[in-house]
């Protein structure tokens, strides 16, 4: 049991401090650091337990933290009175599959034609669904607010 319980935490917590650093980086004091950092790591966290659920598919596990941490960014965005972009810009960065992109170029440096085609597509794999996670919420949190707008000045909006 422990062990299992460190698996997660462990990561989680390097998530945290990774963002910390960032946030320190782009001068966020305060809260707003804590709480940028931790949307990193639950995303993190999500990231690992849809691995647990979904057997090895990574790019679905990082679909689903960036849906996580988008929806995290929108809320915290309405409590804090804060764009949603500066707790995404901050809280992605554990996410950023940068290992993928440095076996890429390193894989077209020693020139394994086949090793670089394999780790770019699954990096831009990874890629393209951070930012299908982040456009599906984005857009339903704005199709919601303009509902919103409609039902309370009870006007029609369009064509």
């Amino acid at each position: 049991m422990g062990g299992a319980v460190m698996e997660l935490f462990l990561p989680c917590l390097y998530a945290f401090l990774a963002c910390l650093g960032f946030c320190v980086l782009f001068r966020i004091n305060g809260l707003g650091a804590v709480l940028c950092s931790l949307g990193g790591a639950l995303a993190w966290l999500v990231y690992l337990l849809t691995g647990s659920a979904m057997g090895e598919n990574d790019i679905l596990q990082y679909f689903w933290a960036a849906v996580f941490l988008s929806a995290y960014a929108e809320v915290m965005a309405r409590v804090r009175k804060c764009p949603a972009t500066g707790y995404l810009l901050i809280a992605f960065i554990p996410l950023v599959p940068g290992a993928g992109i440095y076996n890429m170029m390193d894989a077209a440096l020693r020139g394994d034609t086949q090793d670089f085609l394999t780790t770019g597509l699954h990096t831009l794999s990874i890629a393209g669904a951070l930012a299908v996670g982040v456009l599906i919420v984005s857009s339903l949190v704005r199709m919601y607010n303009m509902l919103q707008r409609r039902r309370r000045t009870g006007k029609e909006e369009g064509p």
